[in-house]
């Protein structure tokens, strides 16, 4: 009995030491760090932070907190940038020292810092150099690929053309198309929309853009250092992930067995040539396993992002017809119906590509920004950011900046015109992000979407199944990333 009792009182005295010396050490470093909430030991801002709402909470915070501040995701502090001045401030002015990076806790397991996306230092530059040369290479931002793009939406106005007016969800069709684009570069060949592996592949896509931002993955983010031991919905991103990086590694040793170093078909062969080349260098970041999380990265990022935009851009069209009219009274007008739309026609119809921007703009696709984090001790608005400091750059925050847009709320493709139609650049308009982490894609995914919009409705009219104004464009998800609402069209010639 007594040493029952003197281990209990062993054991509350430990704990004690224990919430002293995180209290003591957290407000030692809050003392340097912008203003926010006190945190609890272990859980952080858990009162404050709604597990299942987080950006709503984040917006909640800057109400009283102001455009910089800070909050503990569990033991984690975060430095949180709201607005269009903070966030240039941080990713422009001082972009090197905001150039670092952090992975969300729920992908942490599958990408450890591994693929130009979540990688740091030496790693992330050679690998974003060489990325950027060989996407290059491959046409980005030039005319064969705009060829490539051209071609995909000749095969997605086909299949829409199968549909004979009849009710469908777009979605696969619509990930299937953008997705070859990517894989043309990657992969080095398109699929057949048809190809059972495809779909399947397509699915996994689908599902763990979903699952990366759904109220369980939110819930882990925050709570990962205790979540971290225990199993639950958390975990099903990683066997979807791993399932994905499978078919790369698959592909992979495919492309190692036809290997021409002289003749490089597709992104997989130039990265196998240059781990050749870099094989005695032992500080090349050319190994396998950058090669299978880069690839996973460009396949991932080079379907969903523009995807998604392409599917909201649907549902928003048939909420505001008169948009829709608007841009077929100039696509008939500039282009006309003989003809393919093509990269040059984008100069002329100022008002499609004004509400292709506010397509964006309102769909805020990746509202919280990939996290980043500073590269060293730094100075910021009179605060002192130590080192590793995780940072989130709120995007959502910069594209419904009111100082910065007209209409801020609501979808409004004025936003992007001035007082005689042409349209109007902005700033603040940054849905692929800025400044050294900027998006690796943006070149390529500006002009897939000015194609595909303008070459679906030459075509045709996207008509609702219901009342335009019962429309609801509320998202599925919105956490790491805004996930469009499901709903079903249809596609009537015009």
């Amino acid at each position: 009995m007594e040493l029952a009792s003197a281990l209990s009182l062993f054991l509350v005295t430990y704990l004690s030491c224990l919430v002293l010396l995180f209290v003591r050490r957290k407000s030692s470093a809050r003392s340097q760090l912008p203003p926010g909430p006190t945190p609890l030991p272990l859980v952080g801002n858990c009162l404050q932070i709604k597990a299942f709402k987080t950006l709503a909470s984040l917006l909640k915070l800057r109400e009283k907190y102001g455009p910089v501040f800070t909050v503990y995701f569990g033991n984690r502090p975060i430095v949180v940038l709201c607005g269009y001045e903070a966030v240039k401030e941080a990713l422009i002015d001082k972009a090197e020292v905001f150039s670092g990076r952090k992975t969300n806790p729920t992908l942490q397991r599958t990408f450890q810092e591994h693929g130009v996306v979540f990688a740091e230092g030496q790693r992330w530059k050679q690998l974003r150099r060489f990325s950027l040369n060989v996407l290059r290479n491959f046409g980005m931002g030039k005319k064969s690929i705009e060829g490539r793009i051209q071609e995909e939406a000749q095969f997605l106005l086909e299949e829409f053309q199968r549909t004979r007016e009849k009710p469908f969800n777009p979605i696969f069709l619509l990930s299937c198309s953008v997705s070859n684009i990517i894989c043309s570069i990657v992969f080095g060949n398109r699929f057949d929309y048809k190809d059972e592996e495809f779909l399947a592949l397509m699915k996994m896509m689908n599902d763990s853009f979903r699952q990366i931002s759904n109220s369980w993955s939110q819930f882990y983010d925050i709570y990962a250092n205790l979540l971290r031991f225990f199993p639950g919905p958390h975990t099903k991103i990683y066997d979807i992930l791993e399932d994905m990086r499978v078919f790369i590694a698959k592909r992979v040793e495919k492309n190692k067995e036809t290997l021409d170093p002289n003749a490089p078909r597709d992104y997989i062969d130039c990265f196998l040539i240059q781990m050749e080349k870099e094989k005695d260098n032992p500080d090349s970041e050319f190994n396998r396993k950058n090669l299978e999380m880069t690839t996973l990265n460009l396949f991932f990022a080079g379907t969903e992002t523009v995807s998604s935009t392409l599917r909201y851009g649907f549902l928003l069209l048939m909420k505001y017809p008169e948009v829709q009219a608007k841009m077929h009274e100039e696509i008939d007008r500039v282009i006309g119906q003989n003809r393919i739309p093509n990269i040059e026609d984008r100069s002329q119809m100022p008002y499609v590509d004004a509400v292709i921007h506010e397509v964006q703009r309102f769909s805020d696709l990746i509202p919280m920004n990939v996290a980043h984090a500073v590269t060293r001790n730094t100075e910021f608005r009179g605060y002192l950011i130590p080192k590793g400091t995780e940072v989130f750059p709120l995007l959502s925050t910069v594209l419904h900046d009111g100082t910065k847009f007209q209409s801020p709320e609501g979808f409004h493709p004025e936003n992007f015109l001035d007082e005689n139609g042409c349209l109007k650049q902005n700033d603040a308009f940054i849905p692929f992000s800025a400044g050294k982490r900027i998006c690796l894609g943006e070149a390529l995914a500006r002009m897939e979407l000015f194609l595909f919009f303008t070459t679906i409705l030459q075509r045709f009219r996207l008509k609702p199944l219901v009342d335009p104004k019962d429309i609801d464009a509320t998202p599925q998800e919105s956490g790491f990333a805004t996930i469009p609402p499901l709903f079903e069209l249809s596609v009537v010639p015009r």
